[in-house]
């Protein structure tokens, strides 16, 4: 992927190293003491699952043979063996019992503590990443993450989960096996031991070779994964439009090519690892087969080759059991192989995106916005959307100025295909004032809004309020005390009575009720069925355009804040009721500071002051009459608009 191919988490993400280890370090140590019981147990339960080949090796060596040998195990003291034949049965009998109860009751603990450790990370790493996503500049959500961020919070949490609740414990039990096995094969017979363990080095040579070659593979396919989410994000949010404009053949042909892309990644991932998983089994076989091929012949005829002594039936039989043990563990190692590799890369996705940098952040010394007279000044504000995400700037902007959802979606285009989007404007809104911003289309209005809002920080100049800066307020104060209608009103899937509440969870259902009405939402909300508790469906898709504007009004009504922007904020709406929404956010601007942006310019009339944007330069000022006299451009716009000279 070339430089200007890469989204900002591929920036992040390649400049993560070991992140396995970040993710114990970050996360794990907290839940520390979960993972050593896990650890612990599984370690108990894997020794007490090799007892019995042991013990009944021993037991067919003396007591079931006509020329029986001592009773002996190597764990246990002389001491505690009783005398007589009979009573060793019962002792072997036992011990194999005892060492499968045991083997279920600590796989039980490390399972349990397992998934407590795993599970807990998973959640603490799901809800920081989605805080982080919360978090991040507005501007990077200009470049379209959200199918990255949605592969983050399902994909990769599900793959980091996979992997502290198998592969690690799988892994655990793996060692402990393979030492386990390694140690009572060479205390009972270190030459047949010898046969045993050759295929080793191999294996370990070639599960290195193979991590080596696979992981790149991953990374291609999760980055095929992300793709394909964006995609379907896309197409489920545009289906309304792919319907009426006759192109849902061209959006399945654009979901199909993406789910090819995964479909080719996924089979370059399977086929290796599908030689890799078999060639793991052939070499265990290996081991297998090798070990019961000079064990039986040193037990038919004598010990073979170089080997010397005796082999009893016992501990052949014992060397059968363990080998075959030995098997099934490694080959298993394809497993952990796989699950550690898509870790590895889930793991530094999870981190890609919670070390890309949040710049507008409050500063130490910001100040709170306490209870402000709603003065408003812009002083000679340059802006410009930085064009890459680098250690120094801001991602860049996509040229239709369009945000994803949260109620700043398809704001008006004001960057256009120009670096600058605002230069030098200057204007003060004193307390009270409405302030209209007119122009065409990429003018620049919206950002000017979105500057008070601070979802972008200035180049030069100074958004002020009450004469402080707004870089040296607390961002949730300021927030607070502006409120914001946007052309496109958002809203969650929820019922219309919470989506008004929003922002402001803890008010009455009267002060609800009569927010609606100051919006003129009341009268179509009680026709519903369930009235304010009717859902309202995923970002509203059961209300109307206008139905969905009125209730943002009435979130803000309800929000009571001291500096209101109206971003086109009736253009969803019929001529009869736009003039009772304009009749209550008359009376709502009344004694408020409020910026309009208008492309109705029958909605600036009573404006205090209009602003005439043209390239983000103020071209033109003045209230409606003088502008109107001046012949200029807001003239031009207004005979356009009402057909008059």
């Amino acid at each position: 992927m070339s430089t200007d191919e890469q989204t900002p988490f591929d920036r992040y993400r390649t400049r993560i190293d070991r992140p396995l280890v970040r993710l114990f370090a970050d996360y794990g140590t907290s839940r520390t003491r979960w993972l050593v019981i896990g650890l612990v147990a599984n370690l108990l339960a894997q020794t007490a699952s090799l007892l019995p080949p042991v013990v009944l090796g021993t037991a067919i060596d003396a007591l079931f043979r006509e020329e029986t040998s001592e009773y002996s195990l190597l764990f246990l003291p002389r001491a505690w063996i009783p005398p007589g034949e009979v009573a060793q049965f019962w002792l072997s009998v036992a011990l194999i019992a005892g060492s499968f109860v045991a083997t279920a009751l600590f796989t039980w603990i490390y399972g349990v503590s397992a998934n407590f450790f795993a599970h807990g990370v998973m959640h603490s790493v799901r809800s920081d990443s989605f805080e982080k996503m919360l978090r991040l500049d507005a501007a990077f959500f200009d470049d379209k993450q959200t199918g990255e961020v949605m592969s983050i919070l399902s994909n990769d949490s599900q793959n980091l989960e996979l992997f502290l609740d198998n592969a690690l414990m799988n892994g655990v039990r793996l060692i402990v096996m393979v030492l386990g096995i390694a140690a009572i094969l060479f205390a009972l017979n270190w030459q047949l031991a010898l046969v045993t363990l050759v295929a080793i080095p191999l294996i370990g040579g070639f599960t290195v070779w193979f991590m080596r070659v696979i992981e790149p593979r991953y990374e291609a396919r999760q980055s095929a994964m992300a793709d394909f989410n964006t995609r379907i994000e896309n197409g489920i949010t545009g289906v309304i439009l792919a319907k009426v404009t006759g192109s849902e053949d061209y959006e399945v042909d654009r979901v199909r090519d993406a789910s090819h892309g995964v479909f080719e990644t996924t089979m370059d991932v399977l086929k290796l690892s599908y030689f890799y998983r078999p060639g793991m089994e052939l070499l265990a076989g290996f081991s297998f087969a090798a070990t019961f091929l000079v064990g039986g012949y040193w037990i038919l005829f004598d010990a073979p080759g170089p080997l010397t002594g005796d082999l009893s039936v016992g501990v052949f039989v014992t060397f059968v059991f363990m080998t075959q043990r030995f098997v099934a563990p490694l080959a298993e190692v394809s497993n952990i192989v796989d699950e550690v590799q898509n870790a590895k890369v889930s793991a530094a996705r999870v981190f890609g995106l919670a070390d890309i940098p949040v710049r507008i952040t409050d500063r130490e010394d910001a100040k709170r916005l306490g209870d402000p007279e709603g003065r408003v000044t812009y002083e000679d504000v340059c802006f410009s959307y930085p064009e890459l995400l680098t250690d120094d700037h801001g991602p860049a902007v996509p040229d239709d100025e369009t945000e994803t959802d949260g109620g700043f979606a398809a704001l008006d285009g004001d960057e256009g295909d120009d670096d600058s989007v605002i230069e030098h404007v200057s204007f003060e809104a004193e307390p009270g004032e409405t302030v209209a911003f007119v122009g065409s289309t990429g003018a620049g209005k919206s950002t000017l809004c979105r500057l008070l809002l601070r979802l972008y920080d200035v180049d030069e100049g100074r958004v002020a309020v009450d004469g402080t800066d707004i870089r040296d307020l607390e961002l949730a104060s300021l927030r607070q005390h502006v409120g914001y209608v946007s052309q496109d009103a958002f809203l969650f899937d929820g019922t219309i009575g919470e989506n008004i509440r929003y922002g402001r969870f803890d008010e009455s259902d009267e002060a609800v009720r009569e927010a609606a009405e100051a919006a003129e939402a009341h009268e179509f909300i009680q026709r519903l069925p369930d009235g304010y508790d009717t859902r309202v469906g995923e970002r509203g898709v059961k209300l109307s355009g206008g139905q969905r504007q009125r209730i943002a009004i009435a979130r803000v009504v309800l929000q009571d804040p001291e500096i209101l922007i109206l971003d086109e904020a009736t253009s969803d709406v019929d001529t009869d009721t736009e003039q009772r929404i304009q009749a209550s956010l008359d009376a709502l601007t009344a004694d408020r500071t409020t910026f309009v942006v208008a492309h109705r310019l029958s909605t600036v009339i009573g404006a205090d002051t209009i602003l005439v944007l043209e390239d983000g330069e103020v071209v033109e000022r003045g209230d409606h009459d003088t502008l109107r006299q001046q012949g200029g451009r807001y003239a031009e716009l207004w005979g356009a608009q009402t057909g008059s000279e």
